[in-house]
């Protein structure tokens, strides 16, 4: 309660929680004692790896916004996945492994084989209310036509990228031909882990939430008059990144009554919801207390024209988009990059120094 209440929260007589009315910083201060605590816990192997990944930084005089060259680059390797897990630290929201089927990317600059940013899709939420009010599914097909679908998990670019609207090209590029081309390569004929059913391998749409509730990211995303993330609307403002730092302790008391508390499939992405409210009930405390009251804004990628009549069975094919990987990055850079560049300068100071500061702790300040 101290640690909520530190960061701003209001909490009334009958436990329930009010969130502080702040801007974004705020909200990032709100998120940084869970980001903080997964950099504490992986102090030792960011020690180890960190100067091999480092050089995959850049500093801002090594980069030429007129010859930046995005490639789109999937995760397999022990190298990239550690590339990503290095920047990933680096977000304002804490991280998570996803769960289902999961898809990985590194966008990549040829010009000095440094990196932009991060693109992580993961299997949707069956339940999404913000999505499902758009469809009438065919009955007993929910499941099969909401798995054409994917979750945005992690969407962004990394200094000095990011001042240059580097967080745009990576919007535009989830929304691309190659990324539902790498999905279909990936999972076509391929059976579910858990009921072992081959599902169509289209991908047809993606879902995504804001991190601080409305997105100056994904509003007025726009390629050639297509809108490429348009707002669902809020969620309701339930969630678990407030009280993150409890979680172990959650877990530890739960197996010590008996309780797993162990992932794997068959768990699905509400682990650790579900840890927590069994942990509040059996404390004698409120499930009220995982509702934070901070919303966040809603988005949909519509990667095919007929996406109402292809996920209510009307049409048994998608009719796809055609979003060359190519034509939305020449896109971005005349219309966000360029002017961007010739507009502000301040990206040029960052040296990828700073993130040793940001990643690595002092041992003693470690050790508490």
């Amino acid at each position: 309660m101290d640690r909520l209440k530190e960061a701003g929260f209001l909490i009334s007589e009958d436990g329930t929680l009010h969130p502080p009315l702040i801007d974004k910083e705020g909200l990032r201060q709100i998120h940084r004692p869970a980001s903080q605590l997964e950099i504490i816990t992986r102090q030792d192997w960011l020690r180890r790896h960190l100067p091999e990944y480092l050089p995959f930084f850049a500093n801002g005089e090594e980069i030429i916004p007129e010859h930046i060259e995005p490639i789109l680059v999937e995760v397999t390797t022990e190298q990239q996945h550690n590339l990503f897990r290095v920047a990933r630290l680096l977000w304002s929201i804490p991280f998570s492994k996803g769960y289902g089927r999961r898809l990985r990317f590194l966008i990549m600059d040829r010009a000095n084989n440094k990196l932009i940013g991060l693109l992580a899709l993961q299997s949707p939420p069956l339940s999404f209310p913000a999505r499902d009010r758009l469809f009438r599914y065919p009955p007993g097909r929910k499941t099969e036509m909401v798995n054409q679908t994917m979750d945005i998990q992690t969407l962004g670019a990394v200094p000095p990228y990011d001042r240059l609207l580097g967080g745009k090209l990576v919007a535009l590029i989830a929304a691309s031909n190659e990324i539902r081309q790498v999905y279909w390569h990936k999972y076509s004929g391929r059976a579910t882990e858990m009921a072992q059913r081959i599902l169509p391998p289209h991908l047809v749409a993606l879902t995504t939430t804001s991190a601080f509730g409305r997105s100056s990211l994904y509003n007025r995303l726009r390629y050639n008059g297509i809108r490429i993330a348009e707002s669902l609307g809020y969620t309701e403002g339930y969630g678990t990144f407030h009280l993150m730092e409890l979680y172990p302790l959650f877990r530890r008391f739960l197996e010590s009554q008996g309780i797993s508390t162990r992932g794997g499939f068959g768990t699905g992405p509400r682990r650790k919801w579900q840890t927590m409210v069994r942990a509040l009930d059996r404390l004698g405390l409120s499930s009220d207390l995982l509702r934070h009251g901070i919303k966040r804004e809603v988005f949909l990628f519509r990667l095919v024209d007929n996406l109402e009549a292809y996920m209510e069975g009307r049409d048994t094919e998608p009719a796809y988009r055609n979003l060359p990987f190519s034509d939305l990055v020449t896109w971005w850079r005349e219309r966000w990059l360029l002017p961007r560049a010739e507009r502000m300068d301040g990206w040029r100071k960052w040296r990828k120094e700073e993130i040793k500061s940001l990643l690595l702790i002092e041992q003693d300040k470690a050790a508490k």
